[in-house]
């Protein structure tokens, strides 16, 4: 009778942070780092357009049930700005729209432009975009050639920074909370430099509390086996980190690991919203149970991870 082979596919549970190359779209970036680890389930937590590079968290097995937590994350970016350039789709994919000079820009004048988009601002998103407007995305309208109106959306830039100018090319340093579009941001701070412009370059330098110098490429594990490539995982609390933390005794985790709400005595000083669990399961070691709502009184299950993520799922204490 013939050896039973091997399963192709594992339960690998974690987080990698990839630099995703420019060029590659992040489902199919999704789909090479799957191979490599050869994880059962995977997902992330945001695509990064195909001609952005940079930092792209993600997930698999169990965490991904916490993605969208970290799909809120506040952002940061190295954009690349082509002036005196704009395009139909407000980056270097697009037909030009029109050229013009480009003025004398020093620091200080730029600095004083940039002012004007710090803070929480009135965007408008481009029209070749994946945000739908009666049930049809915004680029399919763009595609047919009709025209729709945009309404500007509310979106928070936390900061802005000049890195460098060479000739026609200002490189920009940005970090800004979720739904900013980079490429609007271009668009916008042409105009209000009189010469426009669009995005030439994107890079993703950081996603909460993930920084790019953290991740790992493509190449790299490529050249690894699946164990070598698992070796790369980070724990699944590490997409929750910033949620306040909840240690619960054996009783406790138990009572909770079956979807019972329970109060805390004594109630813990904690805002209210989701929380981080760490507790017990059949072992002395705490770990990751999921995450919960307080509400000021009690906690609720919200997400919590299975027996079988919990035997198998990479953890902190």
């Amino acid at each position: 009778m013939a050896a039973t082979q091997p399963s192709r596919w594992q339960s690998v549970h974690g987080v990698v942070l990839l630099d995703k190359p420019r060029g590659c779209t992040s489902q199919n970036a999704l789909q090479q780092v799957r191979r490599a680890l050869r994880a059962e389930k995977a997902g992330h937590t945001g695509t990064l357009d195909p001609l952005a590079d940079g930092l792209l968290p993600l997930c698999f097995g169990a965490a991904t049930k916490f993605a969208q937590i970290h799909l809120e994350a506040d952002k940061a970016y190295r954009a690349v700005l082509q002036l005196g350039v704009t395009t139909t789709t407000d980056d270097a994919e697009g037909e030009v729209v029109e050229r013009r000079d480009v003025p004398n820009i020093t620091q200080n004048g730029l600095n004083a432009v940039l002012q004007g988009f710090i803070g929480n601002i009135a965007q408008a998103p481009p029209i070749y975009s994946a945000l739908k407007r009666a049930g049809r995305p915004l680029y399919a309208y763009a595609r047919a050639g009709l025209e729709v109106q945009v309404q500007p959306r509310a979106v928070r830039i936390d900061a802005i920074e000049w890195a460098g100018l060479e000739g026609s090319l200002l490189t920009l340093d940005v970090r800004c909370g979720k739904g900013t579009y980079i490429r609007a941001l271009a668009r916008d701070i042409g105009q209000a430099l009189g010469c426009g412009a669009h995005l030439a370059a994107l890079r993703r330098t950081a996603s909460g509390g993930f920084d790019v110098r953290q991740a790992c490429t493509l190449d790299a594990l490529r050249e690894l086996d699946a164990k070598g490539a698992q070796s790369h995982l980070l724990p699944v609390d590490c997409l929750v980190q910033d949620l306040p933390r909840v240690d619960l005794d054996m009783s406790q985790s138990v009572r909770m690991l079956h979807g019972q709400s329970m109060t805390l005595d004594p109630a813990p000083d904690l805002p209210l919203g989701s929380v981080r669990l760490h507790g017990f399961t059949d072992s002395k070691t705490p770990c990751f149970l999921g995450i919960a709502r307080w509400d000021g009184h009690a906690l609720s299950p919200q997400r919590l991870l299975s027996n079988e993520e919990l035997q198998h799922a990479v953890n902190t204490p």
